[in-house]
């Protein structure tokens, strides 16, 4: 069972990189940390077009649609059933408004709302940069955006709105779009903006930026066609407005797991679940990277025993077999490409990439 489940793996692993070659180059089999600053490092190398606050406007008029329609813009934090009272087309008036109805009036208008706040960021994200960053602006109600301020987020439940006084809770719906750009922002900014600065409650043990309450929101609510339409436009430098990255958390939430822990999340890509997940990567250690001849298998765990060494091709395929002899595989007969080694120990199974020169 377990070999199949590998060769699901590594055959979605395949699948993915020819469907989403955005990922082709990161190596998804890290987890904690690791895989933290590989997704960083692809964020912000590929982040190649920054847009200007008028800029950033005008993607929203695009980005922010309502799935099905192009009219009309769907407005974060909304839920009222409230009509507007200028009798224009937009029926709710925190649901959605008219993309066209962009301005600073109370009266049914809309405007952009910095979900990490400009003030909140150290330093203060400003109009540019981290502040014209289309990946954490949303449409917003102007009522809604000024009562949420740069109040910090906080648990709650049911409608957005201000929680114990002086937090901001922002809906059931959108508490998942809420951590998954936080996180966003997190891998993209690093220190200017901690999840820490931006909510509120206890944090994750392996890594004191990153809130509890993240990824507790981000396995509560799943992702959304109209998130995945903002990241498939926001990715693409032919559009107009198209800044050329990616959120990860939005193509699959699981992987705010494999970095944090915490409640298990979605996983979209199906790559992850029912795979031993015991996470091996600090007791056992591969090198060289890359590899030529000889790939070393090195333990620091004196009470890990390692049972079976197996090296596959990218379509899943076993070509080297060992249950011997395990702290050292001769590669040399290999093509030159990116393999995937699986280490199965008496404490689980290791599954890493490696690159044969």
């Amino acid at each position: 069972m377990k070999k199949q489940l590998l060769f699901l793996l590594l055959l979605t692993f395949t699948t993915l990189f020819a469907q989403q070659p955005y990922y082709n180059d990161v190596d998804l089999t890290l987890t904690g940390n690791a895989l933290r600053d590989e997704l960083a490092t692809k964020i912000i190398s590929t982040h190649t077009n920054n847009l200007s606050y008028s800029e950033a406007r005008e993607c929203l008029k695009i980005v922010d649609l309502e799935p099905g329609q192009n009219q009309n813009v769907l407005l974060i934090y909304g839920f009222s059933p409230n009509i507007c009272p200028n009798g224009s087309s937009d029926d709710n008036d925190h649901r959605r408004r008219n993309k066209n109805d962009f301005g600073g009036s109370a009266n049914c208008e809309w405007n952009r709302e910095h979900t990490f706040a400009k003030s909140l960021g150290d330093p203060n994200l400003g109009t540019s940069g981290p502040g014209a960053d289309a990946h954490h602006l949303r449409a917003a109600d102007v009522q809604r955006n000024s009562q949420r301020g740069s109040k910090k987020f906080a648990s709650g439940s049911g409608n957005s709105g201000v929680v114990n006084g002086s937090y901001w809770y922002p809906g059931d719906e959108w508490k998942g779009d809420i951590a998954r750009m936080m996180m966003y922002m997190y891998l993209r900014y690093g220190s200017q903006c901690y999840p820490t600065l931006v909510g509120t409650g206890a944090t994750v043990s392996t890594d004191s930026h990153m809130l509890q309450l993240f990824l507790q929101w981000n396995a509560e609510d799943p992702v959304s066609q109209y998130e995945m339409n903002r990241n498939n436009y926001l990715e693409n430098t032919s559009n107009q407005y198209g800044q050329g990255n990616r959120n990860p958390f939005i193509d699959d939430p699981y992987l705010a797991t494999r970095i944090w822990g915490g409640p298990t999340a979605e996983d979209t890509w199906g790559i992850y679940l029912g795979v031993n997940e015991v996470n091996l990567a600090t007791m056992i250690k591969l090198f060289p990277k890359p590899t030529n001849d000889i790939l070393n298998i090195e333990v620091s765990n004196t009470n890990l025993k390692l049972q079976k060494v197996e090296i596959f091709g990218i379509t899943g395929r076993s070509i080297i077999s060992k249950e011997t002899n395990l702290n050292s595989i001769n590669v040399s007969t290999l093509n030159e490409g990116v393999y995937f080694v699986k280490i199965t120990s008496d404490k689980g199974i290791l599954v890493e990439k490696m690159i044969k020169k």
